[in-house]
């Protein structure tokens, strides 16, 4: 999935960093590989040489104990190595995967493999957000794909429905894969609560826009504010008013904005705005979780191939996987009683527990085998690259 979501991108396209929270696709390639390489062959494979040992500096991302690595801003500066060495060192990775594979492998090998397939799935929606903003910076706006926009339609209207408060159990449960972040399972109280039924659509954040939404600071956390003046937003990530239209930038170009899709790519203070102006407000993630639990995973996910949000059709609760990533109110802290994985994987998500916020339900570029009711995303609040959206709760 990696090389087919990678093989529409020129060289030059795959070399690009638009800004510092992105990468190029070549370093989301390269990275992805380091991982097996330095968690699974360099310490368990007998005899393994690496491919090139600068290279275990050089795609390091953000683990302290492994001996540094380069600044992140600066990984859209390397021509070196070309596109083909890093094909040269994915297909090396493979092979000597694939020969420990075919001799058998213990359980701790097999978490630290299921650990890096998932990690993999989470750069491959990464090379997906990031290609869309530097295409999108580009003056000429080339899509990275062709259209698969559907025929104009209505939204299914949005319904409230109720849950009841008591004590409920969060955190994942099964024997499956799980992130250390969605452990301990532990229980919590809630209070009655009310979720809406879908996602808020770009027509209704039109109608917020329109009565002055980024003009009314009541409605703005201290810091959104802040953040809305001082970069200037007065609409979604992507959009632009062409006379009296709204355009959006899409990976397949740019086109109309249509009012029956969910809005896309709002800050968590973009959410929490609209939420105010709507007299409601974000639901937490524990009541995202427990409404979602029974659901199936399933929606507009990356292996629709749309990569855009879709409009809501029938009723009940919708929209909980796929489409876009929901903000929540909760921000990003460990469960009582968590745990971090031991050694430099510890390193993998507890040291993220600040000033991050939660979102929950996956995106249109989101692998489907990816994602569950426990699953916890976290971005910085002002974070708008994402595929990102807001549901209402009461």
């Amino acid at each position: 999935m990696t090389e087919e979501l990678a093989a529409p991108l020129s060289a030059e396209d795959q070399m690009v960093q638009s800004m510092a929270d992105a990468s190029p696709t070549k370093w989301h390639r390269a990275h992805t590989t380091w991982f097996f390489e330095t968690f699974i062959l360099l310490p368990h494979a007998r005899g393994y040489r690496p491919f090139d040992e600068r290279f275990t500096f050089l795609f390091n991302s953000y683990y302290k104990r492994l001996g540094g690595h380069p600044v992140r801003a600066q990984r859209g500066l390397w021509s070196r190595p070309s596109l083909a060495e890093v094909g040269d060192y994915r297909a090396h990775v493979d092979r000597h995967i694939a020969a420990m594979l075919s001799d058998g492998v213990s359980p701790e090998i097999e978490r630290l493999l299921e650990l890096g397939v998932n990690h993999e799935q989470q750069h491959q929606e990464l090379i997906l957000t990031d290609i869309k903003h530097a295409l999108w910076v580009n003056p000429l706006q080339p899509a990275y794909t062709e259209s698969s926009t559907e025929p104009r339609c209505q939204a299914a209207p949005m319904q409230w429905l109720d849950y009841p408060g008591g004590e409920r159990e969060i955190g994942y449960r099964g024997d499956g894969f799980c992130f250390d972040n969605e452990t301990p399972r532990h229980s919590l109280l809630l209070r009655p609560f009310r979720l809406a039924s879908r996602l808020i659509t770009s027509g209704e954040y039109l109608e917020f826009m329109n009565d002055g939404g980024y003009r009314r600071p009541e409605l703005w956390l201290s810091e959104g504010w802040d953040e809305a003046c001082g970069n200037a937003w007065d609409a979604p990530l992507y959009w632009h008013r062409d006379g009296d239209r709204w355009l959006q930038f899409t990976l397949a170009g740019e086109r109309d904005v249509e009012p029956a899709e969910p809005v896309c790519h709002v800050s968590y203070f973009e959410a929490d705005a609209y939420a105010r102006w709507a007299g409601a407000r974000l639901p937490l993630e524990a009541e995202w979780e427990v409404a979602a639990t029974a659901l199936p995973v399933a929606g507009n996910l990356l292996e629709e191939r749309r990569l855009h949000p879709a409009a809501a059709r029938g009723s009940g609760l919708q929209q909980m996987f796929g489409d876009c990533w929901e903000w929540t109110a909760s921000p990003y802290v460990g469960y009582p009683g968590y745990q971090p994985d031991p050694g430099a994987l510890g390193e993998y998500n507890g040291k993220f527990m600040c000033n991050q916020m939660v979102l929950r339900g996956g995106s249109c570029a989101t692998p489907r085998s990816h994602v569950r009711s426990s699953y916890r995303n976290f971005f910085p609040a002002r974070a708008r690259w994402q595929f990102s959206s807001l549901r209402l709760a009461k």
